[in-house]
């Protein structure tokens, strides 16, 4: 049985081998459309969501398959005391595969004890996103033809950002990437994160403004500071509005720098740039439905029209 918690339980190969799926699917979807039929996906969602619990959703009912879950923590019997072991083991009863987000990190990990089927790790706390960062590969393979030889910024909150720690972990794989780190001191990159690039060679340096590194940049990954990660409201107006991408920061930038954004926004991203043909955000929306679609058919294991399913892979208790 074969679970994702942590971009890094997927090789090169497979992360390749995951995108080059969800090409295929975008080429010709009714070619897929049957893929799933049959078989359920869980949504525990513990936490809101918009993108990653919806995109889950549409990726299995398009390939033929059906749905059930939850959205909020508050709709289930968490809300009485079921502890979360307990959930799993529960709702792994009645599915094929669980895509769970809960806001304490390790979650997903610790459900593995228990479930009865492949569990995918929908974001716990601020720890990791592989989905988002499945799709983030997808889409910046797309807009440059490589993942590798590029220098990408990651900006604003560096620190509780779970969708910049699982981009970095896969982005460190591919050769000539270097990172630009930029974020006010109070949300830097966690150490482990840097003392890891440091240790295994990988270029970065860490920056507190965005127009000093603009025109080197290939792409540009903003960011949202998450109100709900923190404790002092205080410290979360202060920094809030620390980095606003607009046109006339976007004129210091290469004429074919991608911008990402994991999304929600707040106001980090004016929306003037919406209509600059380097904004791919939104195009990362629909990238983040092709890439579920083509993992959902991988972790379950079906054989699909020209595609080799991943090798089952037992998760380490």
């Amino acid at each position: 049985m074969r679970h994702l918690i942590d971009i890094t339980d997927l090789s090169v190969d497979e992360i390749e081998s995951i995108l080059d799926l969800a090409d295929k699917m975008k080429a010709n979807p009714a070619a897929y459309r049957d893929t799933m039929h049959g078989r359920i996906l869980a949504t525990l969602f513990f936490e809101p969501s918009t993108r990653t619990r919806l995109s889950f959703e549409s990726a299995m009912l398009s390939l033929g398959g059906s749905v059930l879950g939850f959205s909020s923590a508050d709709t289930s019997s968490a809300t009485k005391g079921e502890s979360l072991m307990d959930t799993i083991h529960t709702v792994s009863c009645y599915c094929d595969i669980i895509a769970m987000r809960h806001p304490k990190e390790g979650a997903p990990m610790a459900g593995t004890l228990t479930s009865r089927v492949p569990i995918i790790n929908a974001g716990d706390g601020g720890h990791n996103h592989p989905t988002q960062t499945l799709t983030d590969l997808l889409t910046i393979r797309t807009a440059r033809g490589e993942l590798g030889h590029v220098t990408i910024g990651m900006c604003g909150d560096l620190k509780f950002g779970r969708t910049v720690h699982s981009l970095i972990g896969a982005m460190s794989r591919y050769p000539g990437v270097e990172f630009v780190l930029i974020s006010p001191p109070e949300l830097r990159v966690p150490a482990y994160i840097t003392q890891k690039l440091a240790d295994d060679g990988i270029p970065f340096r860490e920056v507190e403004t965005m127009e000093e590194v603009m025109p080197e940049l290939d792409v540009l990954y903003m960011t949202r500071v998450q109100k709900e990660r923190f404790f002092n409201e205080d410290d979360y107006l202060r920094l809030r509005d620390t980095y606003i991408l607009d046109e006339a920061k976007m004129a210091y930038a290469k004429k074919d720098m991608a911008v990402l954004h994991p999304l929600p926004r707040v106001n980090e991203i004016a929306v003037e740039v919406d209509d600059d043909p380097r904004a791919a955000y939104f195009e990362q929306v629909k990238n983040g439905m092709l890439m579920r679609m083509a993992l959902e058919s991988s972790v379950v294991g079906d054989e699909l029209p020209g595609y080799e399913p991943l090798e089952s892979k037992e998760v380490a208790a």
